[in-house]
């Protein structure tokens, strides 16, 4: 999220969105170059902790990685598009990193890492739908210490899939590209 916001206000800085935005590239275009990096470093994270918790710390596996993978593909992009989203309000990098990071702070702290998020009060409950944190904690709990299926995850799959569409509707959409 920090990076995807970061590189688009860095253009801006820079002055080189100019010359992005003369050219006949179209704006989802523009957005999805800029989201694709990330995604991919990503999921080779993903891949590489999932590799070291099992190596180092036993971490069991009990469900498909594969749908880990598919689920892990469609978060990044909603929380890539936040970031992308951020970055079309602010005009610095510093703007972006404190945006950021009044998003990260409240996803975390509201995504049951620390705590159960079923033992938080019923109006943060239902604050927590627009979390895309809370999401990917409640799916990689339940695909690699219950060895869930994607019957057991389609609810949380189709509820992180419609945040990503609308995510990267917003960050296309808020993008002003003024050749």
């Amino acid at each position: 999220m920090f990076l995807a916001a970061l590189n688009l206000v860095r253009e801006k800085e820079m002055g080189t969105i100019e010359q992005i935005n003369v050219t006949p590239i179209l704006k989802y275009q523009f957005i999805i170059g800029k989201l694709v990096p990330f995604w991919i470093i990503a999921l080779f994270e993903l891949a590489f902790g999932i590799a070291l918790g099992k190596l180092l710390f036993d971490i069991p596996i009990e469900g498909n990685l594969m749908l880990l993978f598919a689920f892990a593909a469609v978060y990044l992009i909603a929380v890539l598009a936040i970031g992308l989203f951020v970055s079309t309000f602010a005009q610095t990098q510093q703007q972006a990193m404190f945006l950021n990071f009044f998003f990260l702070i409240a996803f975390v702290m509201m995504s049951g890492i620390f705590t159960p998020a079923e033992s938080m009060p019923l109006w943060a409950q239902d604050i927590n739908i627009i979390n895309p944190l809370a999401y990917f904690m409640r799916v990689i709990r339940m695909i690699l210490l219950k060895g869930s299926t994607f019957r057991d995850i389609s609810a949380d799959f189709m509820g992180i899939s419609i945040m990503a569409v609308v995510l990267f509707g917003l960050a296309t959409w808020r993008y002003r590209k003024i050749a």
